[in-house]
């Protein structure tokens, strides 16, 4: 049996025993479950779900959908995907932060950062 990672196909024995490079990368839970999913796959799955549309639709279909979120969140928007969570845009002020080599004071300039809360229903079936 093989598995798949972002790095190339991982053969049953190097899963089993842990090889360096399923550590290092992560990819893998004990008993072989992942951990992360890349747009890619999640594009390859909804395409086996629903046959009837063409693969490059369903690739269509999930950019624009996350185009949508990002250029909304670009604007300073609020997104929110009801059972799922919300994805919002964070201020961090500007600072004083510490070189931590040298112990030297650095202003850290003003930043807008992407947050997101789950949703009632996911924290659920998270936590089963």
């Amino acid at each position: 049996m093989t598995g798949w990672s972002r790095f190339g196909t991982l053969n049953a024995k190097s899963q089993n025993k842990k090889s360096p490079m399923v550590k290092a990368v992560g990819l893998f839970r004990a008993g072989g479950r992942r951990l992360s999913m890349i747009k890619s796959e999640l594009i390859e799955k909804l395409a086996g779900e629903n046959p009837h549309l063409f693969h490059r639709d369903v690739e269509n279909i999930v950019n624009a959908i996350l185009d949508e979120i990002g250029d909304a969140m670009a604007r300073g928007d609020r997104v929110e995907l009801r059972g799922f969570g919300a994805f919002s845009v964070k201020n961090r002020p500007a600072r004083v932060g510490r070189n931590p080599r040298t112990g030297e004071q650095v202003d850290v300039g003003e930043k807008y950062v992407p947050q997101f809360k789950a949703g009632k229903e996911i924290r659920e079936r998270l936590n089963r």
